[in-house]
């Protein structure tokens, strides 16, 4: 590749980007998260029908995601994003017109497939972000995630508290998003591989590096994806809570995830990605029990904002690991995406299938050992730890790899 510069101003921008991006892919996750009892009943479907519905959002995901980077490589990083955030904002729309479980499976599968291919390539970028601007971006680019999740959250807490059909819903949130993530990719970088270079595989399996650090978000996808899905529900039946405010469950788990993400960068500079990870394993953990054993809404309420706070920083974590871990970030981002997505695929499932056989307290203890499993490994995110200085250097242009 020949040596190409980047002005300092360009990589700003972009970084602002990518964040939009991250905060549309977001909003779209949590409109359809609030409106999962609507969906349920929509369908008619019992608790283990619907967890089995929500696997193949992950199943979907897990068995796109390797296409991202050949998707990448084939049109530019730009023109790619560009398509894909498209693809999956339009999805959004799916769920709520499926009128029994066999629509809903295929609906979630297409609704998994694009998230999972735009998770990737708003990563890679990310990661490509942070090498160029030489500092931790990668948390506070979760947290625009959070962000957008939070105010999608918010707007479907509304829906649902009003008693608006999510069919409408969605639809106007697909259009809007699909305008502000188009508009937002006119500005990322737009990444070019060299002449000479060869297609990343369509296929791939994760590399080695990206196997222990993969494992590590795995565990914390598994408590996301639980409480995504699953928070209204618990609420509305263990709980008896109202539909709006079992929806308000999920917003106040996102609120804590976006604040957490935004400051994470900072916390992780001070005190390095082990030490968080575990931190965040015990508060996350604690969250749980309080889930668990939580006789009022607002107790349970508390447990799964305290949850979206210790899990908050794991996943960027994971990905700014792999994309330092190997030759080759994309295709570590993408086995550590597939880990984690899959993780995803087993959530919905399992705590649907345990929540049918016992109940969904029964359920949450599952997700509360896990959260565990955070302190006790985050050690292995201390191989893809570098050095970089606590104020970047005022450089007037940064190295462009592309060719």
């Amino acid at each position: 590749m020949s040596e190409v510069v980047y002005e300092a101003s360009e990589v700003r921008r972009a970084r602002y980007a990518v964040a939009a991006v991250f905060a549309v892919h977001g909003a779209v996750t949590g409109s359809f998260a609030t409106r999962v009892p609507w969906i349920q009943d929509h369908a008619s479907l019992s608790t283990g029908q619907l967890g089995l519905a929500l696997a193949f959002t992950a199943f979907g995901a897990s068995c796109s995601m390797p296409l991202a980077g050949r998707i990448s490589h084939t049109f530019g990083s730009r023109n790619a994003l560009r398509g894909l955030i498209a693809l999956w904002t339009v999805s959004l729309i799916l769920p709520a017109l499926a009128p029994n479980l066999y629509t809903l499976c295929l609906a979630m599968f297409v609704y998994g497939a694009s998230a999972g291919m735009a998770d990737v390539a708003m990563n890679a970028l990310g990661v490509e972000v942070e090498r160029l601007l030489d500092k931790s971006i990668m948390s506070g680019l979760h947290g625009m995630w959070s962000a957008g999740a939070l105010i999608g959250s918010a707007a479907g807490t509304l829906a649902a508290h009003l008693g608006s059909d999510a069919r409408l819903h969605f639809a106007l949130a697909a259009v809007a998003l699909t305008l502000l993530g188009v508009l937002a990719c006119r500005w990322v970088l737009d990444l070019q591989p060299a002449e000479d270079e060869e297609p990343p595989p369509r296929f791939a399996l994760p590399p080695r590096s990206a196997l222990l650090i993969g494992a590590v978000g795995f565990c914390a996808v598994f408590a996301e994806g639980a409480s995504l899905d699953w928070s209204a529900v618990y609420l509305r039946d263990r709980l008896e809570a109202s539909a709006g405010l079992a929806a308000a469950s999920t917003t106040g788990f996102m609120l804590t995830m976006a604040v957490a993400r935004i400051a994470g960068d900072t916390a992780v500079d001070r005190f390095g990605a082990v030490r968080t990870v575990r931190l965040g394993g015990v508060l996350a953990a604690l969250g749980g029990l309080l889930v668990v054993v939580a006789g009022h809404p607002a107790v349970a309420m508390g447990g799964f904002a305290l949850m979206g706070l210790g899990i908050a920083v794991v996943v960027p974590l994971c990905f700014a690991a792999a994309g330092r871990s190997g030759p080759n970030p994309s295709q570590a981002i993408a086995g550590v995406a597939t880990i984690t997505y899959t993780s995803g695929l087993v959530a919905p499932s399992l705590i649907g299938g345990v929540a049918q056989a016992t109940s969904l307290m029964v359920s949450f203890c599952v997700v509360t050992v896990l959260s565990c499993g955070l302190a006790v490994f985050a050690g292995v995110l201390r191989a893809g730890e570098r050095d970089r200085p606590k104020v970047s250097p005022p450089a007037a242009a940064v190295p462009d790899p592309r060719p």
